[in-house]
Order: structure tokens, then C-alpha cells, then sequence
């Protein structure tokens, strides 16, 4: 039998820190998850990271921090091997982690080009190869990609080139891992209100954004809020758990595809 709660799973959340990862580590907590191990990749991040892990402990929920570079291969498999050490098993992992280049590709030079595909595209791989690897029969693990995807525009093509590819190794996961339960899934939001939105665009950009879903009007700020995010996250990693192999664009109506 499917157990479709949260009771006693041992989340990771990768780029758990701040933003949507660290409200989906909070709210994951509230929700009933058994342990949270936080991710984090630089220094810059550790004070946003350990806010975190307090508000977890403080619902009573056992947390810890765990910093790596998730560019490089070996040190996912290290990040994998010290959360199963540390809370015996892990469950459910969800990655988060993404970085936004808004640039013409005529801009855009090789070094660029690399940082973004290993960013986007080599960390996801190598979290999915290491979360099928170790995770408990029947867990979940969700990547986060983006609502470029499903769009026709300029000046992304590293950030949503860089996650493409995530797709389909979310599809391959799904029919690789599908034997032992695990259900596999990438959400990709909307622009977000944060500060991963605001640091790319102009003001007429930000304009645009903000009115481009076909939702944006009963949005607060009339983008994707982190706080409609979860909700879906929180449902695939639990009574979601037939969903599998898929890309769910969660945008009020942004893109479709």
C-alpha cells in the first residue's frame, strides 16, 4: 500500500534556503514530514538556510543543513550520502536549484553557456541519478524547471535551453525508477515574485510579466506566488503520487503547451 502522508518522510530539498525552497521546507514541516535536510550551495546563503532549519525545528520537526555544489557530480552523491547518514533514509527530494541568464545569444559567451547548462541541466541529472539511487521504494522526487518551456520568446536561451533537457530525463527517471514506486515530476512556475525574478528584468519587463497570465489579476502581485506553488508540490509528493514522468506548468495561465 501507497502511503500518501507525509508521516515519518525524510525530505531534501535542494536550494532550501530561501524563496520557494525554503517555504516548501516550512511548509512540508507543518504538513507532517518525519525530517527536512536543507541544502544550500554558497556561504552567501548559510544565515537565509539556518532561519530555516530554526522555523522547522520550532514545528517540532527534526532539520539539518548540508552544503554542496551540486555542479559536480560527486559532491550530489556526497549531499545524498550525508542526508540518508544523518536521518537514516531519504524519501522524498525535491531540487529546486536554477539560475537565470536573460541575455541575446550573440551576447552570451562559452564560459556563460557552461555555468548555465551546469546549473540547470548537469545538477538536475546527477540529483535525479543519486535520488534514484538511494531513495526508499516509493518516494518522490520533483525538479523545478520553468514556464519558459512551454513559450516562444528572446533572450532565455541558456536558462530555458539549459532546462530542456530536464524533461526528458524527468521522463526517463519516471520509466527507470517506476519499478520500485517512485514517482517522478518537474513543476515549472511562472516568473516568481523573488528576488530570482526581479535581479533579470527591467521595469517594462517586469511590467509585462505582471499582466501576462491569464490568472494575473487575483495574484497578489500578479505573478507566480511561491505560496501557489507549494500547494502542488506538497501534492505530488503525496496523494499526487500517480502522477509520474510528467511537466506540469503552474503559471495562472501564462504559457501552456
Amino acid at each position: 500500500m501507497v502511503n500518501r502522508t507525509l508521516d515519518g518522510k525524510v525530505v531534501l530539498i535542494a536550494g532550501g534556503a530561501k524563496n520557494l525552497g525554503g517555504l516548501l521546507a516550512r511548509d512540508l514541516a507543518e504538513h507532517g514530514a518525519g525530517a527536512v535536510a536543507i541544502h544550500y550551495n554558497s556561504d552567501a546563503t548559510r544565515q537565509a538556510a539556518e532561519a530555516t532549519r530554526d522555523a522547522v525545528k520550532a514545528q517540532g520537526v527534526d532539520a539539518d543543513l548540508f552544503q554542496e555544489d551540486l555542479t559536480r557530480a560527486d559532491h550530489v552523491t556526497a549531499l545524498f550520502e550525508a542526508v540518508s547518514s544523518r536521518f537514516g533514509k531519504v524519501d522524498i527530494a525535491i531540487n529546486t536549484v536554477g539560475m537565470v541568464l536573460k541575455k541575446p545569444m550573440l551576447e552570451i559567451s562559452e564560459a556563460e553557456y557552461d555555468t548555465m547548462f551546469d546549473i540547470n541541466a548537469k545538477s538536475a541529472f546527477f540529483f535525479l541519478k543519486e535520488a534514484g539511487r538511494v531513495l526508499e521504494d516509493h518516494g518522490k522526487i520533483v525538479t523545478l524547471v520553468t514556464s519558459l518551456l512551454g513559450a516562444f520568446t528572446s533572450f532565455y536561451s541558456t536558462y530555458a535551453g539549459g532546462k530542456a533537457p530536464v524533461e526528458h530525463f524527468t521522463r526517463a527517471a519516471a520509466q527507470e525508477f517506476g519499478e520500485r514506486g517512485i514517482s517522478v515530476t518537474a513543476v515549472g512556475p511562472g516568473p516568481m515574485d523573488t528576488p530570482f525574478f526581479y535581479g533579470q528584468e527591467g521595469e517594462e519587463a517586469v511590467a509585462f510579466h505582471k499582466s501576462a497570465a491569464a490568472l494575473s489579476a487575483f495574484s497578489k502581485t500578479g505573478l507566480t506566488d511561491i505560496e501557489d506553488v507549494v500547494p502542488l508540490i506538497r501534492h505530488l509528493v503525496t496523494d499526487g503520487w500517480w502522477m509520474t514522468g510528467q511537466t506540469l506548468l503552474t503559471n495562472g495561465g501564462y504559457t501552456t503547451k
